[in-house]
């Protein structure tokens, strides 16, 4: 179901399962990409839900939160820790997928002690984006969407996927999109990255072709203690690519976690 909190006068929405958190269960918090929503986890939550305390946000500007978006990941990393604390979650395992990636790395460097693990999946210590692109998003959006929503995927899955990811992007505001991308852009926690203590699982699909999985074996070599799962046969949006596998890999780190 939908929960909507009020903060700081703008309503930030999240799917959580049955409306509640149980104390017995682990929860995990998703965290979708640029131009997402909670929608994007739906092959993760639907079968995970029975198992795990669930919370998937909207990030400002997206899905059913308000707007308008940011422009960087600190800012995203701050509504996100007023939405954990408004909704009263403590130590989750927070999973984010691109932009999301930057933002639970973030939430790592600077707030890990409110975390219990890491799960960035498509991420990297720096992601920049093509200057043509941030530009073709303010000249003819509809096209770099497109081109995007191809390239995000493992070709032999673009005929299932690219048309679903490219109506998903197109009913976001393109303003957002290029804030999103922009975030990204500026990121660059190269330096902070090795001072991750809680345990993270980095994920990639071996055919990503937007974060590579150069960028996610660097963040696994360089996060101490870190797992590597690269997921085959799906490119940027593992999630939807190859759910099965992701699902199992995320299961089983977190359920080697402690109690």
């Amino acid at each position: 179901m939908i929960q909507v909190a009020e903060i700081g006068g703008r309503k930030l929405a999240c799917w959580v399962n049955n409306g509640s958190f149980l104390p017995d269960r682990k929860t995990l918090v998703f965290i979708h990409g640029s131009g997402g929503s909670h929608a994007d986890w739906i092959l993760q939550y639907t079968p995970l839900k029975n198992a795990f305390n669930i919370a998937a946000i909207d990030l400002p500007g997206h899905g059913q939160s308000d707007g308008p978006g940011e422009q960087d990941v600190p800012a995203y990393m701050a509504w996100v820790k007023k939405l954990l604390e408004e909704l009263g979650i403590a130590k989750p395992v927070l999973i984010g997928h691109s932009l999301g990636a930057a933002i639970c790395l973030s939430f790592a460097i600077h707030h890990g002690d409110e975390a219990a693990a890491v799960v960035p999946v498509g991420g990297g210590v720096r992601m920049p984006v093509n200057p043509a692109i941030l530009e073709g998003l303010k000249q003819d959006p509809a096209a770099i969407l497109a081109l995007a929503a191809k390239f995000s995927v493992a070709k032999g899955n673009r005929e299932r996927l690219s048309g679903l990811i490219t109506a998903t992007l197109s009913r976001v505001n393109p303003e957002v999109i290029h804030g999103d991308f922009t975030a990204c852009d500026k990121l660059d926690i190269t330096e902070a990255i090795a001072g991750i203590r809680i345990p993270a699982l980095v994920v990639c699909g071996a055919e990503d072709k937007m974060t590579p999985p150069s960028l996610s074996e660097y963040l696994g070599g360089h996060i101490p203690g870190a797992r590597l799962a690269l997921i085959p046969g799906a490119g940027h949006f593992v999630t939807l690519e190859n759910p099965e596998a992701f699902n199992t890999a995320l299961t089983d780190f977190v359920n080697s976690l402690p109690a």
